[in-house]
């Protein structure tokens, strides 16, 4: 399986009046081959067992740089896997296309990669804590949603109650940003992470609730 074979296959599932659907609903300029989800989901899970290791990671980086809605989907989708051993040159790949995101479906995508290799080395979250400040809300956004899975942990340990102080830190000094897209990130993680710590949830309210935005504040206690 090479570039030029994925997006062949992905271009032979395509819809002309779904892809002219796309392209103005997202409003971007890149190519838009109109693929349902369904298909796409089928074809990653067959490429994955076709590709492995680095040949899968310069695949999926080939795909994203083709610039084609379904190909970054598709991209981000074969390096989302809990076990990648080793996962550096992975690691590497997902963090360059966060510098480059431009939708949310596609922060979210790369983002879920992205969660398993920060899951699978916390030593990573070094890294994401320079995002805090970066220019690029993008890249704001994604401490959010990147470092979503410490908010799920029934029983965590010790070191999972350490990132999430942690992280939480990190949301009060994006508290204040304007960013409607931040806020709705930092609602959504403190929505989540009271269905299991509530205490840590409000307590955070408490300290940093008056600096969000009202909808970011009713957005984090609609599980209450």
């Amino acid at each position: 399986m090479n570039t030029e074979q994925a997006i062949a296959q992905l271009s032979a599932l395509g819809d002309i009046e779904t892809a002219a659907k796309m392209q103005n609903i997202f409003k971007i300029d890149r190519a838009y081959l109109g693929v349902s989800n369904g298909d796409i989901g089928t074809l990653y899970k067959e490429w994955r067992k076709q590709v492995d290791g680095e040949a899968r990671t310069s695949l999926a980086a080939e795909l994203w740089d083709s610039n084609i809605h379904e190909a970054r989907l598709v991209a981000a989708k074969l390096l989302t896997q809990a076990r990648i051993n080793p996962d550096d040159h992975v690691w590497a790949e997902i963090t360059r296309w966060i510098s480059e995101l431009d939708h949310a479906v596609y922060a979210d995508a790369a983002c879920g990669a992205g969660a398993r290799r920060l899951m699978a080395h916390p030593d990573r979250m070094a890294e994401v804590s320079r995002w805090v400040e970066s220019e690029d809300m993008w890249m704001r956004r994604s401490v959010m949603t990147i470092t979503l899975p410490l908010t799920k942990l029934n029983n965590p340990k010790a070191d999972d109650l350490a990132h999430r102080d942690q992280i939480l830190s990190w949301m009060g000094e994006l508290a204040t940003d304007s960013e409607w897209l931040v806020q709705n990130a930092i609602g959504h993680w403190l929505a989540t992470l009271s269905k299991h710590d509530a205490p840590r949830m409000l307590s955070f309210l408490e300290t940093f609730g008056a600096d969000l935005k009202p909808f970011a504040t009713k957005e984090a206690c609609k599980f209450l």
